[in-house]
């Protein structure tokens, strides 16, 4: 089981820079989770491609819809807001990636991001994509 951030979800779902880690992440491992946060920031992700021409609008709800059936069903977690702002107050990174970074650690695994503030914040949890695959 991994903890994945919205950004990876995307690079599998959708053809980015990182999809071919994305999906070998997805093989070694198809347990994803996440905290319920995921779907508005790959919601936001979606719209952007869409908007910038490279994700028809038609697909825009069938990718969301696949990616909850399949990728991430009852598989999301809640977080604690004490935990979530202690976190982003030592940081300086923002409230939603600490989200991320709080389920990692209480379900005791790593966190998959592409984000270098967090691969920096919390290199306890936090992974690159290839690092991953390469432990």
């Amino acid at each position: 089981m991994v903890v994945v951030d919205a950004n990876v979800i995307a690079a599998l779902v959708l053809e980015q820079d990182h999809s071919d880690e994305a999906r070998r992440v997805w093989e070694r491992d198809p347990d994803w989770c996440a905290p319920a946060l995921w779907a508005s920031e790959l919601r936001s992700i979606v719209d952007k491609c869409v908007r910038a021409g490279l994700l028809p609008k038609s697909r825009a709800v069938a990718t969301m819809t696949l990616t909850r059936r399949v990728l991430l069903p009852d598989r999301t977690f809640e977080s604690d807001d004490e935990e979530v702002l202690a976190l982003a107050s030592k940081s300086g990174c923002s409230t939603y990636d600490c989200e991320y970074v709080a389920v990692a650690r209480r379900l005791n695994v790593s966190l998959l991001t592409l984000d270098k503030q967090v691969l920096k914040a919390f290199p306890d949890v936090a992974l690159l994509p290839l690092d991953y695959l390469r432990s």
